[in-house]
């Protein structure tokens, strides 16, 4: 009894059915909307995506049969027809009614024609399924060319996930092929309206290779304008150009061919007339097999190039699921590089042959040739004679300026560069301006393409060295005068250097470099944080690099300075003197500064008011 109540307890070992998903058609449309696809013109481009993937079938088998897919727009209605491959009743079930399988797989209707698989423009077995995205209900009829002697057969399916289909009298399709009939949904008639057909027909399918017409309208335009012939290259240009203006609404300063044979790629890339950020993604057309895949490729070239905008045919790039953008793999990695390396060609070439044209490229786009020279030694080595930087002697190449000074020294701000400018053109001394973006690093690159070469950074103690050193009786003389001018700065951690150089005009020049410059804000936190954290500060001073006002003995100004008697009248100049070279260095002013300012234009107006108060009184005084 126990024996027999454990064995009717066990769980029965029988195999159960399995279960097949059942699948929401209406949420799955609402999901390819709403997240698959960035829009509903996309269910045009599967259409003709599924005609022209049957006419490839069906060359394969009978290379001689027609090639023609036509359009026909009726009151919210769609009908397309092919002479493709066409489908048996078995085909129906096993392909139409199945959500996921595709024609173009290796066990579908493709058997056996594994070798033109790449021919196909589909992969993913979604392709009809995407028109319930613009339509409320499909109707196929279909026969097949594989088996001619097979009746017709009608697929229907409505929206709700339902579907029915029927074998057709012989007369109802005499040829192989297909036709789809599309009712549209509520809200989604403008999708089917001819004009809106003949459009996106046109975008997508302008580069088929088979006869495409909406109508009686052709819609395929081959071969395709950089695959043409013309009288001349500025024939060529003037064709280019028209089509980059009706493509991407500008006339580009140039067109670039991208021709990769290995890849399978052929088109164009055209050079924007105006400069745009760098940080701007560039975005382009890209066809497969003369299908428009996207016109937002981001990734098709590397950063630098953000100059252009390509359009091209591949048929080696791999679509992502929704074929509205391109898959990141080694093989879109590789034709990145090619493409890349086409662009860095034409821009040596300019630079060989077409400087004008170089010329008027690097005006609006220096700074992508910049970027792409920092990590390229060839490209800087071609760039070296035409990049154009802001120096001592004007606006000159770095081989000019190279040239032209045994060292070349640099700033890296331009606030450093505006300190030393003036005075280091007049004392001789070559600077670049390294400010701006990219500039540095290549002319800390210089030495690698120009063997020989030497390149200096340019600091406060570089430029002190070159300017003339004062006699030393005169420097003693003027002691006094020193003692006070350190004493009043010494507070604004600066110091007081004199020094003899040219212009005249320049009473004082402010230098400091980015060490002393640290300083000054650690100096400035330290005195308003409480006592752990300018604890904390003061641990971080080292040897407390220091500004300089470097006063210039030639300057009359200064002259009649060091010769006041008044000290507290000493103390208010050198605060004016340390304002002033502050301002002609357009540095930004601390609040330290600008109160420095101010006391400084007070005083001297106090200053100039008592004396002339002093003369009237005086000259009353007289009078009486």
């Amino acid at each position: 009894m126990d024996s027999q109540t454990s064995q009717s307890s066990q769980p029965s070992q029988s195999p159960q059915p399995p279960h097949t998903f059942q699948v929401d058609l209406r949420g799955l449309v609402d999901l390819l909307s709403h997240h698959l696809y960035s829009s509903p013109r996309v269910y045009l481009r599967e259409l003709l995506q599924n005609a022209v993937d049957a006419i490839t079938a069906r060359r394969a088998e009978q290379p001689d049969a027609p090639a023609k897919v036509r359009l026909y727009t009726e009151a919210g209605a769609l009908r397309v027809e092919d002479t493709g491959v066409g489908l048996t009743e078995a085909d129906v079930h096993n392909l139409l009614a199945t959500i996921g399988r595709s024609s173009k797989r290796a066990d579908g209707i493709a058997d056996g024609l594994q070798a033109v698989r790449s021919d196909f423009l589909g992969q993913f077995g979604i392709g009809l399924l995407a028109c319930f995205v613009v339509a409320e209900r499909i109707r196929v009829v279909s026969r097949s060319a594989r088996t001619p002697d097979a009746a017709p057969v009608e697929w229907t399916a409505s929206d709700d996930g339902s579907y029915t289909v029927r074998t057709l009298p012989h007369e109802a399709r005499p040829e192989p092929g297909t036709t789809v009939h599309l009712v549209a949904r509520a809200g989604a008639g403008e999708w089917l309206a001819p004009e809106r057909v003949l459009t996106l027909a046109r975008d997508f399918g302008s580069l088929l290779p088979y006869d495409v017409r909406v109508g009686d309208e052709a819609i395929t335009d081959l071969p395709a304008p950089w695959d043409r012939s013309y009288p001349s290259p500025s024939n060529r240009r003037v064709a280019l150009a028209r089509h980059c203006h009706e493509l991407f609404g500008f006339t580009p300063l140039d067109s670039i061919e991208l021709d990769v044979p290995l890849a399978g790629i052929r088109g164009v890339a055209y050079v924007l007339p105006s400069a745009v950020s760098p940080a701007q993604r560039a975005t382009h057309r890209v066809h497969l097999k003369g299908m428009l895949l996207t016109e937002r490729a981001e990734q098709l070239l590397p950063d630098w190039a953000f100059f252009v905008r390509c359009v091209l045919d591949t048929d080696s790039l791999r679509p992502t699921a929704s074929r509205e953008s391109l898959y990141e793999d080694e093989t879109l990695a590789g034709v990145r590089e090619a493409l890349g390396e086409r662009i860095r060609s034409w821009l040596t070439g300019l630079a060989a042959g077409d400087p004008e044209r170089l010329a008027a490229f690097l005006s609006v786009h220096y700074l992508g040739v910049k970027s792409l020279a920092r990590h390229d030694k060839e490209m800087l080595r071609t760039m070296l004679p035409w990049l154009p930087f802001e120096t001592t002697d004007g606006r000159l190449s770095l081989e000019e300026f190279a040239q032209r000074h045994p060292v070349v020294h640099f700033t890296r701000t331009v606030e450093e560069y505006r300190q030393v400018a003036p005075i280091a053109s007049a004392q001789g001394v070559g600077v670049i301006n390294g400010g701006y973006t990219y500039d540095s690093e290549l002319v800390e690159a210089l030495p690698s393409v120009r063997p020989g070469t030497v390149v200096a950074e340019l600091d406060a103690d570089t430029v002190t060295a070159h300017l003339d050193a004062v006699d030393p009786a005169e420097e003693l003389a003027l002691s006094g005068f020193l003692a006070i001018a350190r004493a009043r700065l010494d507070s604004l951690q600066c110091d007081i250097v004199l020094r003899s150089f040219h212009p005249l005009s320049v009473p004082a020049l402010h230098l400091d470099d980015r060490a002393a410059r640290h300083e000054q804000a650690r100096a400035e936190a330290e005195e308003q944080a409480d006592d752990l954290w300018a604890g904390i500060l003061g641990s971080l001073r080292g040897s407390a690099p220091r500004a300089r006002l470097v006063l210039n003995h030639l300057n009359p100004l200064i002259r009649r300075i060091s010769s006041l008697g008044d000290p507290e009248l000493i103390g208010t100049a050198t605060e004016s003197l340390y304002g002033q070279a502050l301002l002609m260095a357009q540095r930004p002013l601390r609040p330290a500064d600008t109160a420095l300012l101010n006391r400084a234009f007070i005083g001297l107006l106090e200053w100039a008011t008592h004396g002339e108060s002093d003369a009237t009184g005086n000259s009353s005084g007289g009078g009486h």
